[in-house]
């Protein structure tokens, strides 16, 4: 059997050129995966500091309304402590007798039998109005009923600032 070395030089050279082309193939598929990587690392780490500073944006936020309805809560404790104080003051001096509530009356209930006088002292500044005193005890209580009126509405508006405040969180 006679070898032809033509072929096997042709065979030698073919795989010789296959192995490096598949060498080749293989670095330039290498260098194209490194870069995809490389790129996919870079993304990943841009979308890793966006998610980090939305995360503080959002921590700050938070902190300044946390510092909003602190500042809140502290302005609604002074003012139910104010209006406490003032209610307390108003209720001593009804109790002491250094202040009298009164209240007006229409001029024409003098008319109809109320034993009101419908003239005014000499002394007085409203002009010809007629007033009548109340009982220390009805004062005592209107004190007490508006002192809850006032706390209501504090606390109204209290609600209404936290409601706000937490409404525009978003």
């Amino acid at each position: 059997m006679v070898v032809p070395w033509k072929l096997v030089g042709v065979l030698l050279l073919v795989l010789i050129g296959a192995g490096s082309a598949w060498q080749f193939q293989g670095w330039r598929y290498g260098g194209q995966l490194a870069e995809l990587a490389r790129l996919h690392a870079d993304g990943m780490n841009q979308l890793t500091q966006a998610a980090a500073t939305a995360q503080q944006a959002e921590q700050d936020k938070r902190l300044a309304l946390e510092q909003r309805l602190a500042a809140s809560e502290q302005t609604h404790f002074r003012k139910m402590t104010d209006a406490q104080r003032d209610q307390d003051r108003l209720r001593d001096r009804l109790a002491t007798s250094d202040l009298r509530l009164s209240v007006l009356l229409d001029a024409t209930d003098a008319a109809k039998g109320c034993g009101v006088s419908a003239t005014s002292g000499a002394g007085g500044v409203d002009h010809a109005t007629v007033r009548a005193r109340l009982d220390p005890a009805h004062a005592q209580r209107i004190i007490a009923i508006t002192n809850q009126g006032d706390r209501g509405l504090i606390a109204l508006q209290a609600c209404q600032t936290y409601a706000k405040s937490i409404s525009s969180f978003k």
